[in-house]
């Protein structure tokens, strides 16, 4: 039986190929996000009292803007755990036969890293601005669209905050879980 080894330089490829996944599905989760907060504030609108639908419970669609929120940051986090963790792993990789020393290493340079770092928090930046806006704007909705409704449920829009504000707490923090390399 013989053993096949796979080159330094196929692994290293192949992890890069994850990263750009894993980056790729951080751009996704705003997409998707994005079009849940749209659907959600048609729903509002189209649910306005006077149409047939003003019966409907709003306050179960009103959980919808946190929830999106939540499922983003999670996203987020996921994304941002993986992308550090295959970045440690390219790390390694740069630094077999110490040839990190005498060449340009993007993953184990605290130069090159901390750029990579300091742009995809741009990323992040966006995710925020989109989950204050995609909050402020369903919850200012709900409260103008369906002040009576709101008024006998007061709790719903509290619990949709405070959810919302922690979700806006996750997507703070997660930038401090970047990959950092070792100095």
């Amino acid at each position: 039986m013989s053993k096949y080894v796979v080159d330094a330089n196929y692994r290293f490829v192949a992890a890069y190929q994850e990263v750009n996944a894993r980056i790729s599905q951080r751009q996704q989760s705003l997409n998707l996000y994005v079009s849940l907060v749209v659907a959600l504030l048609a729903a509002l609108v189209a649910l306005k009292p006077g149409t047939n639908g003003a019966e409907l419970p709003i306050e179960w669609l009103v959980l919808g803007f946190p929830v999106a929120s939540t499922s983003l940051a999670f996203l987020n986090f996921k994304a941002e755990r993986a992308i550090s963790n295959l970045r440690r792993f390219l790390s390694s990789l740069e630094q077999l036969g110490e040839l990190h020393e005498q060449l340009p290493s993007y993953n184990t340079d605290p130069q090159w890293a901390q750029g990579a770092n300091k742009a995809r928090r741009f990323h992040d930046y966006a995710s925020v601005v989109l989950v204050a806006g995609g909050n402020a704007i369903g919850l200012g909705a709900v409260w103008k669209i369906y002040p009576e409704r709101i008024a006998e449920n007061p709790l719903v829009i509290w619990v949709s905050a405070a959810v919302a504000v922690a979700a806006l707490g996750l997507l703070l923090v997660t930038p401090y879980l970047s990959y950092k390399p070792k100095a």
